[in-house]
């Protein structure tokens, strides 16, 4: 069962010219040149479900866009996305977060976004405060938690729901190497349990434990799909 659909998908973005006051946009209002950035080119692609794909390629080829436009975070410009199931997703350190707010209050505020009750939450929440490892800072402002910190309590958050899809940007590059161990054996062991997985990842060696697939993004188009040592041997060539 296909559980994410992407067919010829693009994404534009508009640049305009820096008109930094007032001035600049009266005088210059008929001359500000617009420039056409595609982020994204005519993709085609689909995961099935409990399949764990990378998605390997320099900064700016795509990758993040892509998995944006997959959590709805972006909308595409043309092309078709269709998601079956459960998502949650790791993209940005601290999306959805409240920097007043403490740690609790934070992990009540993203269970109501991932559409859960206060009830669900309840009962994830002795997992997602032990999981974390935060029990000593769970109820100070996530305005004074480290990067390490923050990764911590967002992907213990993510995974706490045991999603049908896992989206992952990146966000296990940050913290101390005994936690990313520990989440990396916790994909691991989502994976074993039929959950879909798209890792984005500049680490071949975590991609390569994660993985039985890679998709190699290369200015904004998929430039090869396949088993994970075939694509690696094409992009380190």
């Amino acid at each position: 069962m296909q559980l994410i659909e992407v067919k010829e998908l693009s994404k534009r973005f508009i640049l305009n010219n820096n008109t930094n006051t007032l001035k600049d946009l009266l005088v210059y209002r008929n001359k500000i040149k617009r420039k056409e950035y595609w982020a994204l080119q005519n993709v085609n692609l689909s995961v099935s479900k409990g399949e764990a794909v990378g998605i390997i390629g320099r900064n700016g080829s795509g990758k993040s866009t892509l998995l944006k436009i997959i959590t709805k975070i972006l909308y595409p410009t043309s092309g078709e996305v269709n998601v079956h199931g459960r998502v949650s997703s790791l993209l940005e350190l601290g999306a959805g977060f409240k920097p007043d707010y403490t740690g609790l209050e934070n992990i009540y505020l993203n269970g109501a976004i991932l559409g859960l009750s206060k009830k669900q939450v309840d009962e994830k929440l002795k997992f997602i405060i032990e999981f974390s490892e935060l029990e000593e800072f769970i109820d100070q402002p996530v305005r004074n938690y480290s990067s390490g910190m923050y990764m911590r309590l967002a992907y213990s958050i993510a995974v706490s729901i045991k999603p049908d899809i896992l989206l992952i940007d990146e966000i296990l590059a940050v913290g101390d190497k005994k936690f990313k161990e520990k989440g990396l054996n916790h994909i691991l062991s989502l994976k074993e349990q039929g959950t879909t997985i798209i890792l984005v990842s500049h680490s071949e060696d975590m991609i390569k434990k994660v993985c039985d697939r890679v998709i190699w993004m290369d200015k904004g188009m998929k430039k090869a799909d396949g088993p994970v040592e075939e694509v690696f041997s094409k992009y380190n060539a």
